[in-house]
């Protein structure tokens, strides 16, 4: 198996170069029933991966295929993006054909010798601040709204790009934090270890942190708290467990709810079988940078049994690229909605110090539910697909 570093840098450089890869994806999509959760490790095409190389363009393929089904496009780094940091405001200031945004982060950061590692938080964050990290607070509903479904096109990133334009408002967010990370990168004297970055969110804003860390490959650990339906849990599972009467979120719901998935997405949710992604495959998307699922046990809403089963699942692309303690797995109830339990306190400072402050001896290998029996999912119910050894 390849070290960490090197691993990280054979996918990023693959990244831009998916059409060597081999047949691109078709302008028109054939979709194919399938009831089970997507096999991460055979192409749109049938082919195989049977290799890194080839999961590093499975990832990409993976990448379209979000955007033009669920998330909407993701537009690339604007010509013109450019910042400052002021005591703890950092401003970012993007320009676009003829037009121009900015934007403020608030920078909170700790005592002790810079550089720090830092977390960036989408609408804030609700787990306990590690010692020795900033946090970086990210106004997310400036970029793009989400008061409700009437949020469409509104914010800063559709001023720049218009009110129509594809992007969802968690699509948004993802290109917001990118530009907080371009602008930072041109500050040397940031006091920001920028090779260190998190992202966390809870509940919509959940959902936001899941998607930035997997459509931002700069994200070193990603760390969503209580998501659900949208982030951290699957389509399929969550709709299995509305139709045995649990009250819990679909994606025929949640597109009548708000703005968090892209209108591409909407003539696909009361088919959801269709669809050749599911979110253990946005959680692959993560790999093979830190990605630590915080979940809720005891909240139907959230879909428990859907958000076990679909990260569990997802942990199978690390267990192929070898790479298994780097994702982890921890769903605990028993509290309020948001709230971080103390028993969940020594799983987060694992990922901490892991992906943040570079201890590689940190014990990561954390997949468990507090609920019986898996949390009801049963692997064979929804997993038709074997797990390669990639190398």
């Amino acid at each position: 198996m390849a070290p960490f570093k090197n691993i990280l840098v054979s996918l990023i450089l693959a990244l831009p170069a998916f059409a060597a890869c081999g047949a691109a994806l078709p302008s028109s999509l054939t979709l194919r029933a399938n009831s089970r959760l997507p096999d991460p490790f055979t192409f749109y095409d049938g082919t195989k991966v049977t290799s890194q190389n080839d999961w590093a363009c499975r990832r990409e393929e993976i990448n379209q295929l979000f955007q033009r089904l669920e998330l909407g496009t993701l537009p690339p780094k604007p010509a013109s993006v450019t910042g400052s940091l002021s005591g703890n405001s950092l401003t970012v200031n993007v320009s676009h054909e003829g037009k121009s945004i900015s934007f403020t982060a608030s920078v909170q950061f700790p005592s002790g010798t810079a550089p720090f590692p830092a977390i960036i938080a989408i609408g804030g964050s609700s787990i306990p601040t590690p010692s020795g990290v900033a946090i970086i607070n990210f106004n997310n509903n400036d970029i793009a709204a989400q008061d409700n479904t009437g949020s469409r096109g509104r914010g800063k990133f559709y001023t720049l790009y218009g009110s129509g334009h594809s992007a969802a408002a968690t699509t948004a967010w993802a290109w917001g934090v990118a530009r907080i990370i371009d602008v930072l990168e041109t500050i040397p004297s940031s006091r920001i270890n920028l090779s260190r970055l998190g992202v966390t969110g809870c509940s919509r804003n959940g959902k936001g942190a899941l998607i930035v860390g997997a459509l931002e490959t700069r994200i070193a650990l990603t760390i969503p708290q209580e998501s659900g339906s949208g982030g951290a849990a699957c389509w399929r599972i969550s709709d299995s467990m509305k139709s045995r009467g649990v009250n819990v979120q679909t994606a025929s719901q949640i597109v009548t709810e708000n703005v968090w998935f892209s209108p591409l997405f909407n003539q696909y949710v009361n088919r959801v079988n269709d669809l050749p992604i599911d979110h253990h495959l946005l959680a692959g998307m993560v790999a093979p940078r830190g990605l630590f699922v915080i979940d809720h046990s005891t909240i139907d809403w959230l879909g428990p049994e859907s958000v076990f089963g679909c990260m569990k699942t997802g942990t199978k692309v690390y267990q192929a690229l070898g790479i298994a303690d780097r994702m982890g797995v921890s769903q605990v109830g028993g509290h309020n909605h948001c709230q971080f339990p103390s028993s969940q306190q020594s799983e987060l400072n694992a990922f901490v110090d892991k992906f943040l402050r570079g201890n590689t001896a940190a014990n990561t290998n954390i997949v468990r539910t507090d609920k019986a029996n898996n949390a009801g999912f049963v692997e064979a119910n929804w997993v038709n697909w074997t797990t390669p050894t990639l190398s």
